[in-house]
């Protein structure tokens, strides 16, 4: 497994198991860790939401979790993962885009980072008032066992644990049944009954997991678990999305992924006869203004980004 052997940049602690300083929520969960090696802040180990999903997750993936990650920052609450690919990193991204802290802790070293290109990544995260944690020594090479223990810190150090998208097996699943066992919340985006990126996380909400269906819900848990009360939201800009039929198509586009000729069939099914013409230009205003995104096959779907 290649790992970055280069050393962040940042102040550097080792805390061990009944230091003042040790995470009072990582000392009663099954299995606590014997020490923590911390480059950041000491402080950023406070309780927060954990966002976990698939490492080759979706486009749908990445959104959820860009927006729930956005919105607690936005309410001053740490956002805790793991730094992996896809759902972990783009968690990690949307809480710092806020100027929000957030955690990392890794499946190996500090000074082995996994993966190794989300190097600079986790230097922001440290800049940033965040920190980069390990129970590994400053130099352990990662071993895929270790990403399994790690999980149960990252579920250990959150008050609750969103689970954006989790096949079966997976991580992310390990990763809810390590927050049960620490008596914390697990929060779950429903994902389609076809995707095999949603599989884990369906059947967690069916083993009965509360499921985020919108912003309303999260805000609800948000307030039961953190005491957050919902901010009122700023009305958006008269534009594309406020267009009659073109809103319909929007949501349409934004729930699934469609080509040129399907959005079409869409918009006409709304009353809207719109032309070819008119559909680029509302794509190049929509992609404009982050609602919805162009994949590598041609068609438009939800956006990686809120």
């Amino acid at each position: 497994m290649e790992a970055a052997r280069r050393k962040l940049i940042g102040e550097r602690n080792v805390l061990h198991l009944g230091d003042k300083a040790f995470p009072e929520a990582l000392c009663n969960i099954p299995k606590p860790p014997k020490q923590l090696f911390i480059v950041g802040s000491v402080d950023a180990l406070s309780e927060g939401l954990a966002i976990v999903g698939a490492r080759k997750a979706t486009p749908y993936g990445k959104t959820c979790a860009t927006r729930f990650a956005k919105l607690a920052s936005e309410r001053g609450i740490s956002i805790i993962s793991g730094g992996a690919r896809g759902c972990d990193t783009f968690s990690h991204e949307a809480a710092l885009q806020c100027g929000g802290k957030t955690v990392v802790f890794l499946g190996g070293g500090c000074d082995c980072v996994y993966p190794p290109e989300n190097f600079d990544l986790f230097q922001r995260v440290v800049d940033g008032g965040g920190a980069v944690v390990s129970e590994q020594d400053w130099t352990f090479i990662p071993q895929p066992w270790t990403f399994r223990e790690r999980n149960r810190l990252i579920a250990g150090l959150a008050k609750a644990t969103l689970i954006v998208e989790a096949g079966l097996p997976s991580g992310t699943f390990s990763t809810a049944d390590e927050a049960l066992a620490a008596n914390r919340e697990v929060l779950v985006v429903p994902g389609s009954i076809t995707s095999r990126q949603s599989l884990g996380a369906n059947r967690l909400i069916y083993q009965g997991a509360t499921p985020i269906v919108d912003d309303d819900t999260f805000y609800d848990q948000l307030f039961t678990i953190f005491g957050c009360l919902k901010q009122d939201e700023v009305d958006a800009p008269k534009d594309s999305e406020s267009q009659g039929s073109l809103k319909y198509l929007l949501d349409s586009v934004q729930s699934k992924a469609m080509s040129l000729d399907e959005m079409i069939q869409v918009a006409r099914e709304a009353g809207d006869n719109i032309s070819m013409p008119e559909l680029m230009l509302w794509l190049a205003e929509c992609s404009r203004n982050g609602l919805i995104a162009q994949y590598f096959d041609g068609r438009y779907g939800p956006a990686t980004s809120c």
